[in-house]
């Protein structure tokens, strides 16, 4: 008899454990840090996404309100991008899995 109730306790100890990712996403959920974390991979995984022409004629990137901002130094590149705008946001959030950029905007 006693065997069965230190199984228990142990089964029970056993459904307080879960895998650290899942710790993780919880504790980002709960501090609503995924956000922020999604917008910086996307900033770092630019040269990735968006191929290494773009990314050499790329000054800098930063985000505002759902928007992300990009500037330029080719003129021809940024009408090219703002026609191609909704595959390029599309590009964006499919690197991260979720709807991040709402809008992009090229300076």
């Amino acid at each position: 008899m006693r065997y069965y109730k230190k199984k228990e306790e142990i089964d029970r100890r056993k459904a307080d454990i879960q895998p650290i990712g899942e710790s993780l996403k919880a504790l980002m959920k709960a501090y609503r840090l995924q956000g922020k974390l999604s917008e910086v991979h996307i900033v770092q995984s630019w040269e990735k996404i968006m191929g290494k022409p773009i990314a050499l004629k790329t000054q800098e990137l930063y985000f505002k309100d759902h928007k992300l901002f990009v500037r330029l130094t080719s003129a021809p590149l940024k009408h090219e991008l703002n026609m191609s705008k909704k595959k390029v946001i599309e590009l964006l959030n499919l690197e991260v899995g979720d709807e991040i950029v709402k809008d992009v905007i090229f300076l």
